[in-house]
């Protein structure tokens, strides 16, 4: 059973440390999206040095290439990409899903690589074999997406979960045999924004007895409190709760993490980082902006990341007009430690009890609510 010690708790809110085989992940935390063996535009030791305590990494991309084996090969997911700490992969099933010429059964899914066109096909089973065989600390069952938010295709979707994460749970219990290394799974709940689905969910994934849990299928932070209540009030409380490509905007954080969720993961930061939207204490800019071309403070002066304290928002504007390789690589270590740092001081606010005071300070500066 992977090992979950919560250090403090308030209501459904906690801090904790996940042990891992790569190292300890102290919660809350934000996970880094290395969504290709890599978070895009950063080195791993970029991730390190911002503060990052953990990466995931997604398993449909990873199928496509290099392909499973050969990161066998390399010795899993960490040796293969140089990170050596905690490692995820989430299934890919979201990416699967949304591609327009899936093929779905009750078995599994077949689509074709968008860079070779192969066929490719994935079931439950072959979802834990590629994962095992990419090596990462803590994989996520196959799940179905929903075909809509209509209340029939989530309950849909959440029944062949299920179906699916028993399948996935059986794959998962025999290839710990076969393999050395430990592995954990997370079931995934499912629902979408209805309450009686959702704890319908939590309830099944609860029972199924994984080692973890990811919470799926949200999208915005509205009306995510009241789902996370009803999902983290059934979920056993002695085990780790990851939240699905939540963290775009910092309320997110806020609302997962005093509502019960141990780790979050989300390409956004690095992704508008690479558009030049970054984020500050007094909320997003646009560093393109022309007002900022002659702008000679630094983007954040309160943040201590290595473009903070080194380069000025004139800088960066220059860089990102100039077409500059070095504006994504500065942005996206900004971007990815704001977050990070937002997560970790969120925890340190728990454990010394003022969790209440920052979040309010914090999202009426960055909201401009005061």
């Amino acid at each position: 059973m992977l090992k979950f010690d919560i250090i403090k708790s308030k209501g459904l809110m906690r801090a904790g440390v996940i042990h891992t085989p790569h190292g300890d992940i102290k919660t809350p935390a934000f996970v880094g999206a290395a969504t290709k063996s890599t978070v895009k535009a950063l080195t791993m030791k970029e991730m390190r040095d911002l503060g990052s305590q953990a990466i995931l990494a997604n398993t449909y991309h990873l199928i496509l290439a290099p392909g499973p084996e050969l990161i066998k090969k390399a010795g899993g997911l960490a040796e293969f990409s140089s990170w050596h700490g905690p490692t995820f992969t989430d299934s890919g099933g979201f990416q699967i899903f949304s591609l327009p010429d899936v093929k779905i059964t009750e078995d599994g899914v077949k689509f074709k690589s968008y860079l070779s066109g192969d066929k490719f096909e994935m079931t439950p089973e072959s979802s834990m074999q590629a994962q095992w065989a990419i090596g990462a600390d803590i994989h996520m069952a196959f799940d179905h997406l929903a075909k809509s938010e209509s209340y029939d295709d989530m309950e849909e979707a959440m029944d062949r979960t299920h179906r699916w994460l028993e399948r996935c749970k059986k794959e998962h219990d025999k290839l710990s045999k076969e393999y050395e290394k430990e592995q954990y799974l997370y079931a995934v709940v499912q629902g979408g924004n209805f309450d009686n689905l959702r704890a319908k969910s939590a309830e099944f994934c609860k029972n199924i007895e994984p080692d973890g849990f990811g919470i799926g299928g949200v999208f915005v932070a509205d009306g995510m409190a009241e789902m996370l209540k009803t999902v983290n009030g059934i979920l056993p409380e002695c085990k780790p709760r990851h939240l699905l490509g939540m963290g775009q905007e910092p309320i997110d954080l806020f609302v997962g993490a005093e509502h019960g969720c141990d780790t979050f993961d989300c390409v956004a930061p690095t992704r508008m980082a690479r558009n030049g939207t970054l984020y500050t204490l007094d909320g997003r800019v646009n560093i393109k902006n022309a007002k900022f071309k002659e702008d000679f403070t630094p983007l954040d002066p309160e943040c201590d990341c290595e473009c903070c304290q080194n380069y000025t928002r004139a800088y960066l504007h220059h860089l990102f007009k100039s077409d500059e390789i070095t504006a994504k690589v500065l942005a996206s270590i900004h971007n990815e430690h704001f977050v990070v740092k937002t997560v970790d001081k969120i925890r340190d606010s728990i454990l010394n009890d003022t969790f209440e005071e920052y979040r309010n300070n914090f999202l009426a500066r960055y909201y401009n609510t005061k």
